[in-house]
């Protein structure tokens, strides 16, 4: 990871001023909103955490070591961080608020829900699915008026139909881990997000993507570097 390079960041219009959206790449995330600093899935192979914000709080969607890298939570903790993980993480982590699939929470103000993400077609070898239902987390923050869900590692579930107001949707899309842009366009179709950010998608074509959803005028399609 070089320390000078340039990375990607949107800003998104709330009624309480802008969440800033840093593409820090592969499923990581940070966000900036009223003066609070948001890491989701810290991985230091995309980013020289010594030189980001330390984190009000951090989000973490499941235990696999490209979502839970203890070294680079290590860089942005500190001890007012709250840490949002699941159960599975809270063995390799101390101190951390557990949400498990449905929980709802509120955290320095920001309502936080965790939503079921797991494979249903996708599976090693033996027959377990990458992602088994039950034990990782997508999320919902609500920022102010905006509602954003990162996904986590998941495919297009029917947990997703209970999804509502959504306005900023980040989806999964590195094969064959989670879901096919067919998958991706499906989901989106349930979730109908007015923005649409598809991410963590290695070396699957985005264009795909684009092209699936190019006749539903109300999701905006937003690639940003997220490989």
């Amino acid at each position: 990871m070089t320390s000078d390079r340039q990375f990607e960041t949107d800003v998104i219009k709330t009624s309480a001023g802008g969440l800033e959206i840093t593409f820090l790449g592969h499923g990581t995330l940070m966000m900036s909103f009223a003066e609070m600093t948001i890491h989701v899935d810290p991985y230091g192979r995309v980013a020289d955490y010594s030189k980001l914000p330390k984190a009000d709080i951090v989000l973490i969607t499941h235990e696999h070591g490209d979502h839970l890298d203890l070294d680079a939570l290590a860089q942005v903790r500190t001890g007012e961080t709250v840490m949002v993980l699941t159960e599975a993480c809270s063995r390799q982590i101390e101190g951390g608020l557990v949400m498990r699939n449905g929980d709802v929470q509120s955290v320095k103000g920001i309502v936080i829900e965790a939503l079921p993400a797991y494979n249903v077609v996708h599976k090693r070898a033996s027959g377990e699915p990458y992602h088994p239902k039950g034990a990782g987390n997508g999320y919902v923050m609500t920022f102010d008026d905006k509602r954003v869900y990162v996904a986590g590692d998941t495919e297009n579930i029917s947990e997703m139909a209970r999804l509502h107001d959504i306005d900023v949707a980040f989806l999964p899309m590195n094969l064959p881990y989670t879901m096919t842009p067919e998958m991706v366009a499906d989901a989106a179709k349930v979730i109908r997000p007015k923005v649409l950010y598809p991410y963590h998608f290695g070396a699957t074509d985005t264009q795909e993507l684009v092209d699936l959803l190019g006749d539903q005028d109300d999701i905006e399609v937003r690639v940003r570097s997220m490989a």
